[in-house]
């Protein structure tokens, strides 16, 4: 049967865990870790530490018994100082030596041997591990090191005797002991400094986040002037702050370039829609003749062309910001392009009192292009030079290749653009006159729909101006070319 959790429980798991608690559990954990692991470290090398000094201890006092047995096994004043006095000095490591002949009788016994240890249970537990020493338990339950060994009479060896020793660790067991007592009172300690520090650190640490935070609650739409002041924050939180200010002022120009967007869009439709029902009111105030009426009409198709153009360069600067924009590349004659682009501006470039001119020596100039997009850039660009080109100057249009980039290049002799508008050139609505005359500029579009044509091919348009001397305009995309349609960048560039 399965318990259903409870409301409570399920309000509890979808608790919000906030950054300073993750961060301070994080230290909390760090710490501990190596708070544990310094003192598990300490505790293995102080035990490594007792234990080797008690085996060398062994293995000294064995030696020295061997050595006097060997050498002087008649020498019974030496191995009674060795066994029965040198222990009565240690205070704070009593140490117990027995000495057996090879019959197992008792030569030489340290005093108070049995009274401290069960010699049973020590030739019990040393008979399976000579010459090693093992631990063992005394009878007023005192930790005891006990090892035997064999040991050699004269040389040579006449006969051989058993060393039993044993020494007393209990001391070294109580500094174990209180080791482990401080080592668990530091780790409960640590338990407890560790989250509280550790909140503090988190806290203060992402309070520049917070501040942060605070700054951008506080921005709206109608107030993208709010900026985060960056002094005194860590390099990473600066950098952070940097780039959350860097998109405010992206935002704020986005913001302003929208406004201006939608106060363009409302002025030029609103322009050709009051002088379509301004037509048609006058035409209804009284009866007019049929070249009146037909005036009207002609004056009202006008204005609802211009509007239809209006809105369908709207919706092509819409459809040619969306990703999911396709467009039909072929095969195209640059050289070509430009010739058609001549022939069909070349009338009103005459009425103008303006040479139009397409530069030749790029026929063999061929890439993958939209045919149609093309025509209406570089076609947007010769009527917005004819439209600032003086009586008697020229606008020419010329086509090459540099690095594999395919560059079109129209240029003009005309008025020019001062230097402090050519960054806007190519927004929308965008007039570097003022005024908003139909003469004076159209509807501020053509340049912006060039700019998305030549992005929409992964390439950028690029413009040249100079008050007084003129305009050029440069469309690079990065088209590879043919092999044998490389020819060479034009000169007078």
């Amino acid at each position: 049967m399965f318990l259903k959790p409870s409301h409570k429980m399920l309000a509890a798991s979808r608790l919000p865990r906030t950054l300073a608690f993750q961060l301070s559990a994080a230290y909390s954990l760090a710490g501990l870790l190596l708070v544990l692991l310094a003192t598990v470290s300490l505790y293995i090398v102080l035990r490594t530490e007792l234990d080797k000094s008690t085996e060398q201890f062994l293995a000294d006092k064995l030696h020295v018994l061997r050595t006097i047995l060997q050498e002087r096994p008649h020498d019974r004043d030496a191995l009674r100082e060795e066994i029965q006095l040198e222990t009565a000095a240690r205070h704070y490591q009593r140490f117990y030596i027995r000495l057996l002949n090879d019959r197992g009788v008792p030569i030489l016994t340290t005093p108070g041997m049995a009274e401290h240890l069960d010699v049973a249970e020590l030739i019990r537990r040393t008979r399976n591990h000579p010459e090693h020493s093992v631990s063992m338990t005394g009878l007023h339950g005192r930790g005891f090191r006990v090892a035997s060994a064999i040991a050699w009479e004269g040389t040579p060896p006449v006969r051989s005797d058993t060393i039993q020793i044993a020494i007393d660790i209990s001391e070294e067991e109580d500094l174990l002991r209180r080791f482990r007592w401080w080592f668990w009172a530091v780790l409960l300690a640590s338990s407890v400094l560790f989250p509280v520090l550790g909140y503090g650190i988190a806290r203060h640490g992402i309070r520049p986040v917070e501040e942060i935070a605070a700054t951008a609650r506080s921005i709206t739409s109608t107030n993208l002037r709010e900026r985060i002041r960056a002094e005194g924050y860590p390099s990473e939180l600066a950098s952070l702050a940097g780039t959350f200010n860097e998109m405010l002022d992206r935002l704020e120009e986005s913001f302003e370039r929208i406004s201006r967007f939608s106060a363009d869009i409302a002025h030029d439709l609103r322009t050709p829609v009051h002088n379509i029902r301004g037509e048609a009111e006058v035409a209804l105030a009284r009866a007019r003749t049929v070249d009146e009426y037909r005036e009207v009409i002609e004056s009202t198709l006008e204005e609802a062309v211009r509007l239809s153009d209006l809105i369908g360069d709207l919706l092509f600067l819409a459809r040619a910001q969306s990703p999911l924009t396709e467009f039909h590349r072929e095969r195209v004659n640059v050289s070509s392009l430009l010739t058609t682009v001549r022939d069909c501006y070349e009338a009103s470039a005459s009425d103008g009192g303006i040479s139009l001119v397409a530069q030749a020596g790029t026929e063999s100039l061929t890439a993958e292009l939209d045919r149609s997009l093309m025509l209406r850039a570089v076609s947007n660009l010769v009527s917005n030079a004819l439209a600032h080109t003086p009586v008697g100057g020229t606008v020419t249009l010329a086509a090459g290749t540099e690095n594999a980039v395919i560059l079109i290049e129209v240029s003009d002799t005309g008025s020019g653009i001062p230097a402090e508008a050519l960054p806007r050139v190519f927004d929308r609505f965008f007039r570097v006159d003022p005024s908003r005359s139909k003469a004076s500029g159209g509807t501020g579009l053509g340049l912006a729909i060039v700019q998305s044509i030549v992005t929409l091919h992964g390439g950028r348009a690029e413009i040249y101006s100079q008050l007084g001397h003129g305009t050029c305009v440069t469309l690079r995309i990065p088209v590879p070319p043919r092999p044998d349609s490389l020819p060479s960048l034009l000169e007078n560039h």
